[in-house]
């Protein structure tokens, strides 16, 4: 992501990273190892298709919860090891509306994309400048709203 992110101004840079570390940003997992396998946020960000982004992971979410094992599912062998976890919320709108990731939905209730989504084939991490951009800002637009449900529920 270097080449990419040099093209962009420092504040550009420093604007989306602090955002990202806004309590929007942030997602819980279980910390704990089963089997002594890697956890679910270990998976998400050593896992090329997903590289970290809570689009993708949601959508593996989703595609857990629906019991869809006929689509790929990059963290699905790592999600179904926390399926105690996950049955806490009884189904995706349960986990969705606890986690407040109501922004990161389509009106249709699929997952709105940072960048275009070819079922995990596309590369997970932009390729060029605009790309980029995109991405920087659908997940700023993301963070932005998830920040303002938060505080919205604790005002």
């Amino acid at each position: 992501m270097d080449p990419i992110t040099k093209q962009l101004s420092v504040i550009e840079n420093e604007t989306f990273r602090a955002l990202g570390y806004t309590i929007g940003g942030m997602m819980i997992f279980p910390g704990n190892k089963i089997d002594r396998k890697m956890t679910i946020n270990g998976a998400r960000g050593f896992n090329r298709s997903i590289a970290d982004r809570m689009d993708l992971t949601l959508e593996c979410i989703r595609r857990h919860y629906i019991g869809d094992t006929a689509q790929k599912n990059p963290l699905g062998h790592v999600i179904s090891r926390y399926a105690d976890f996950f049955a806490l919320f009884g189904d995706f709108d349960g986990y969705v509306k606890f986690f407040l990731l109501d922004d990161l939905l389509t009106g249709a209730g699929g997952v709105n994309f940072f960048m275009s989504f070819d079922d995990f084939r596309a590369p997970a991490v932009p390729r060029d400048v605009e790309t980029y951009r995109e991405y920087r800002s659908r997940s700023m637009a993301f963070i932005t709203a998830r920040n303002h449900r938060i505080e919205q529920l604790f005002s």
